[in-house]
């Protein structure tokens, strides 16, 4: 077995495809550095499934790819295929020629073939394991890796051993089965966990399910007891309910005989009923009137009221502003005062003029003095100092002239261009002066009439907010008293039975109310009809008779409910009484009024039922006739030997049948007057609006006016200080030009001195001295036109100040005069329409105290006819009552059948109720019907005391069994399947532990007998080789443990020759790698490999030493096959094939071989 080829592509420095053909024996690889040598050593690893970057000389593995040089470009993958001659058959796979190929992509992609069929990384390592090639690859030898199995640690040795020994997959299926077994010892825990908690669980459900069998048994029992006994009770129930149902149809026919003889003497009263109902339709007409005409009196007065509030907020106010007559006159005044300044500006400039001509006067007068009195002194001392001085200063005297001279120039066109300045700038002044003289003028106006503006909002706001809070309040009692009204009609809304009656009425599609609906109780008799309707009123229904609702509450159990057919007979027709004197009180009947629906069967219910005024009167009544009950205004209900007294928790139906009727009375009369108050609000805040509209429009016009104001004022300081600016820098300019044309001035006179000076040097000389006396008196007249200019020009500053004071005065006046004459005529408008408003609502306001007098009038007149028509009304009344006394005793014999037929029914009713509940609860506890029960046989000798103490002792014995859990039994047979379940399954895996623990233990064996093999034959061969590389010296591998040979470490001692050292740090680089190689020679020679690979081995050895390794390389190659990187030309000498590696400018590495025949030895 020996490698054949080896193809690269993209791999590293080799950018083209190229194929190493290798041979037996030895293959030396040379070229210079940096050719890619190495990188065939590092093709070989990769290819055999090296994963360290750093062992390819690298930083990620992704540098294997051919990352460009030169013009060549990247590539996108590295490719590398080794083929191997299995000729012999150490390769455990079926081909005489192996290919193996390894490919990796930029993105981190890699693939491995064997044969050109798609393996796994394990599946390489697996195949090369069994020829001695392992992760270590102690086969391969690099640069570096001698110093590195020499500084390894003891266990890393150990490892090149077991590799050359094939432990690696042994090793490997022993972690294997370790990792299966770390995970099956997690699932014996889970199911020994799960086993031991199902046995903890099976001893109390046990007992669970023990208990539960026995309560069945107990049950059965209680449940045969209990319908034996419900079955005696519902038969001894229906027994009742029969002879009940035959008492009440007995009198009910009696009842109806009656009424047929009551109905015969009842048509007496239709007379009367009919005058009754005339003359309540007057009493109801004439209150209806007085309603009326009480609400329209108060309209009345809500308009009155209206009325006078808006004459009263439209009254006039007075006009503030200034005369535009006045303002006028003013301007005339103004006019006239501005040309008299104008003219006296004139007078004081003219002046200005001719004091200024003589000044100019004076000053050349006092100049000629001067000059001639200081040319004789002058001409007196040039005479002495020469005519050269002279002519010098002459011509200075020139120069300076003509620079003052220029310097006039210029300061004349700066004072010219800062006077057009200073005159634009003061008539700008003189603009926003006037400006602001006419805003100024209106604003006082404006001002005031908001002030007036603002106190008449104020004034209207505390009217309408007054009438808000009356407004607020009414709507306050108004909403309680609507809230309370409602919850009063909760309370008579119908519940339980009466509401079942009511929801099948109305799917019936009839009408349904209450009959606290459809009666009405006059006068305080409420308190007396509530204690004798109280019972019924809360579950009475009025509406159509229908046989769906009776079948609705028989088959309901809700509750009962009292459902009154309406009929409709007036209470005239159906008013009959008992035949019974009353000495006292009057029937309770003639003190309420029913609607036709209820009028039949209230007068039924209520027909022996007498109102009095107290208990005593009530005692005597009843004690007098037995057939009569009696009832108090407190509410007190008295019968023959009791009485029923007192109030209940809740307000009785029919008083709150009144109250609602007395509130709805309330809530309608506050609501006219709600209306009427929203009609004065109304009104109030339309006037609070015109006026706060005119306040602010008039605050708006004031801020306007003043934001005017305060612009106008800006504008005029901003003029003031352009102008007070300019006249600055005029003053400055004029103050440079004339010192400017002073300088010239001297200077001119200067010259003309300096001339005058040499034409009197020239002339003859003179001795007598100059005189003073012209030059003083010239000089005096000066000062005293100085004197009169300086006055002059004070009164001109004056005049002009002063008129420019008073300019545009005028126009402002006639401005603000036109102004004001239109803020009057505005003024006068809205003076005339607030005068119209005014005389309208005076007018509102006495047609509505006219119409309030006819209105009162009126009103007296209808509180009259209502009074003369309710006293007609109480008349028929009391004949009602006279009429009705003679068809009461038909009454009381109707009403004492009557009252025997509604017992007879209550009784029935009773019975009903009691099947029926006997039949709910055997329903409930045995799930039978009354007719199951009912079916039921008896025991003849049945006894129910004996029945009840059976079903009381089974019931005791239940209770002693405590709680019982009734699934006790499914739980108990399926938790204990599940328990043997798990058990059987934890069997299964101690098992398979026992089996892979079994596998470990045959695999240490395995790994153990191999390695001892291996470790005596590398022991064995180590100082052999050891001396033949270093001959006089010794060597030798020790074990760091050999008590425990799975994990022992080997350490290795070498000692040169004429060396006493044995620590291997203290040996020269070439004796260390020395050492490294009889290391791995020593395994080579143990456990022999098919190739070998060797990377400069030999590159820190001398001659000497290098002779000795070759040795051994010729002596390795009998056996194996020898790929060696060199520089050593000796080497070279021995290799069978030569291949020479090169790298031009492009930076792929080309290689070139040739086929040699080794030297002999020696």
């Amino acid at each position: 077995m020996h490698l054949k080829s080896l193809t690269l592509k993209g791999f590293k420095s080799f950018a083209s495809s190229t194929t190493l053909k290798l041979e037996p024996g030895i293959c030396a690889v040379v070229g210079p550095n940096g050719s890619g040598k190495s990188n065939v050593v590092d093709a070989l690893a990769w290819v055999m499934g090296e994963q360290g970057a750093k062992t390819l000389r690298g930083g990620k593995m992704e540098d294997v790819i051919f990352a460009g040089a030169g013009d060549r470009k990247p590539l996108g993958r590295a490719e590398v295929t080794l083929v191997i001659d299995n000729s012999d058959g150490k390769l455990p796979i079926e081909y005489s020629e192996v290919a193996v190929t390894r490919r990796m992509f930029r993105d981190g992609a890699s693939e491995y073939e064997i044969n050109g069929a798609k393996a796994r990384l394990m599946d390489i390592q697996e195949l090369l394991s069994d020829s001695g090639i392992g992760r270590e690859m102690h086969v391969i030898v690099g640069q570096g890796r001698l110093s590195q199995i020499l500084e390894s640690k003891p266990e890393e040795r150990r490892a090149f051993i077991e590799e050359a020994a094939g432990v690696l997959k042994h090793r490997r299926r022993k972690e294997k089965a370790q990792r299966k077994l770390v995970g099956m010892q997690a699932n014996l825990d889970r199911l020994q966990d799960l086993t031991d908690e199902l046995h903890r669980q099976l001893g109390p459900l046990a007992r669970q399910a023990d208990a539960a069998q026995r309560a069945s048994t107990v049950q059965a029992t209680i449940r045969d007891r209990r319908t034996v006994l419900a079955a005696h009770h519902v038969r001894t129930l229906s027994e009742n309910l029969h002879e009940a149902n035959a008492e009440t149809e007995r009198l009910i026919e009696e009842r109806e005989y009656l009424t047929e003889q009551l109905e015969e003497h009842s048509g007496e009263l239709a007379e009367v009923e009919e005058e009754l109902r005339t003359a309540l339709e007057d009493a109801e007409s004439a209150r209806t009137l007085w309603y009326r005409l009480s609400a329209v009196a108060e309209k009345n007065s809500a308009s009155l009221r209206i009325a006078a509030d808006r004459a009263q907020a439209s009254e006039e106010t007075a006009w503030l502003g200034p005369d535009p007559a006045h303002l006028l006159e003013r301007a005339e005044r103004a006019d006239a005062e501005q040309e008299e300044l104008d003219e006296a500006v004139e007078i004081a400039q003219e002046k200005l003029e001719g004091i200024r001509e003589t000044v100019a006067e004076a000053q050349d007068a006092a100049r000629q003095a001067e000059n001639e009195h200081l040319a004789q002194v002058r001409a007196i001392a040039d005479r002495r100092e020469g005519v050269v001085r002279l002519l010098s200063r002459q011509e200075a005297a020139s120069e300076r002239l003509a620079n003052a001279q220029a310097e006039v120039e210029r300061s004349e066109e700066a004072v010219g261009e800062h006077t057009e300045e200073l005159e634009n700038l003061s008539e700008e002044l003189a603009e926003a002066a006037d400006e602001l003289a006419d805003i100024e003028g209106g604003g006082e106006e404006l001002r005031a009439t908001a002030e007036q503006l603002a106190r008449e909002v104020q004034t209207v706001e505390q009217r309408a907010e007054e009438l808000r809070n009356q407004e607020r309040a009414l709507e306050r009692e108004i909403a309680g008293l609507e809230a309370t009204i409602t919850g009063w009609q909760e309370r008579l809304r119908p519940t339980d039975g009466a509401a079942r009656a009511t929801s099948a009425a109305e799917e019936q599609g009839h009408a349904v109310s209450t009959l606290a609906e459809n009666l009405t109780v006059t006068g305080d008799w409420s308190a007396a009809a509530a204690a004798v309707l109280g019972a019924i009123a809360p579950t009475g229904v009025v509406t159509a008779s229908d046989e769906a609702i009776l079948s609705a509450l028989e088959g309901s159990d809700e509750g009962r409910a009292l459902v009154i057919e309406a009929g409709s007979e007036t209470k005239e027709k159906a008013g009959w009484r008992l035949d019974a004197a009353l000495p006292a009180g009057q029937w309770l009947l003639d003190v309420i009024e029913p609607s036709q629906e209820v009028a039949a069967a209230l007068n039924a219910l209520l027909v022996d039922v007498v109102a009095v005024a107290d208990a005593a009167e009530a005692r005597r009544l009843v004690a007098a006739d037995t057939r009569l009950r009696a009832v108090t205004k407190a509410g007190s209900l008295f019968g023959p030997g009791w009485f029923a007294a007192g109030r209940g928790g809740a307000t009785p139906a029919v008083e709150l049948a009144a109250k609602i009727d007395q509130a709805g009375a309330d809530v309608a009369e506050k609501k006219e007057q709600l209306a009427d108050l929203k009609a004065s609000l109304d009104a109030a805040l339309e006037t609070t609006a015109e006026r706060r509209a005119a306040a602010s429009s008039a605050k708006a016009a004031v801020q306007e006016q003043r934001a005017r104001v305060q612009a106008a004022q800006h504008r005029f300081k901003a003029a003031e200080n352009a102008e007070e600016s300019a006249r600055r820098s005029l003053e400055r300019a004029t103050v440079q030009r004339n010192q400017a044309e002073e300088r010239a001035r001297q200077a001119d006179e200067e010259l003309a001195e300096v001339r005058d000076r040499l034409s009197r040097v020239q002339e003859p000389e003179e001795q007598e001295e100059p005189s003073t006396a012209q030059r003083d008196r010239t000089a005096q007249e000066l000062t005293q036109a100085k004197a009169m200019e300086m006055d002059a020009r004070l009164q001109l500053r004056t005049a002009e100040e002063r008129a420019a004071a008073t300019r545009g005065k005028a126009d402002n006046l006639r401005r603000q005069a036109r102004q004001e004459e239109a803020s009057r005529k505005q003024h006068e408008i809205a003076r005339a329409r607030r005068e119209a408003k005014r005389q309208a609502a005076l007018i509102v306001q006495e047609q509505a105290e006219r119409v309030g007098q006819r209105i009162t009038d009126a009103l007296h007149r209808a509180q009259e006819s209502r009074t003369l028509t309710e006293q007609a009304h109480r008349q028929w009344q009391e004949r009602m009552r006279q009429q009705k006394a003679e068809v009461n005793k038909y009454n009381s014999q109707l009403g004492a059948v009557t009252q025997r037929a509604h017992e007879a029914e209550l009784k029935r009713n009773q019975a009903q109720l009691k099947l029926e509940q006997a039949a709910e609860s055997a329903m409930e506890q045995l799930t039978m019907t009354s007719e199951q029960l009912l079916a039921v046989e008896l025991p003849e000798d049945f006894d129910q005391a004996t029945a009840r103490k059976e079903l009381k002792q089974a019931e005791k014995d239940l209770n002693s069994l405590g709680k019982v859990n009734p699934l006790a039994l499914e739980e108990y047979k399926a938790l204990e399947e599940r328990y043997s379940f798990l058990a059987s399954q934890l069997d299964d895996v101690e098992r398979a532990r026992e089996d892979l623990n079994g596998v470990i233990k045959d695999v240490d064996n395995t790994i153990l007998t191999l390695f001892v093999e291996a470790w005596h034959d590398v022991e064995e061969q180590f100082p052999k080789v050891f001396e033949t590389l270093f001959p006089g010296g010794s060597g030798r591998l020790v074990l760091t443990d050999p008590e425990d040979m799975l994990t022992t470490g080997i350490e290795v001692e070498a000692r040169p020759p004429g060396k006493k050292v044995k620590r291997l740090s203290l040996l020269s680089g070439g004796e260390k790698s020395l050492t490294a190689l009889a290391l791995l020679v020593a395994i080579f020679r143990a456990r022999p490999s098919p190739f070998y690979v060797m990377d400069e081995v030999e590159a820190a050895l001398d001659d000497v030493n290098l002779r000795r390794l070759i040795a051994l390389f010729e002596e390795l190659r009998k056996d194996s096959q020898l790929i060696v990187i060199t520089h050593q030309k000796p080497t070279m000498d021995v290799a069978n094939v030569l291949y020479g590696v090169t790298m031009r400018g492009d930076g792929v590495t080309r290689v070139i071989s040739q086929r040699m025949k080794p030297l002999e030895a020696g």
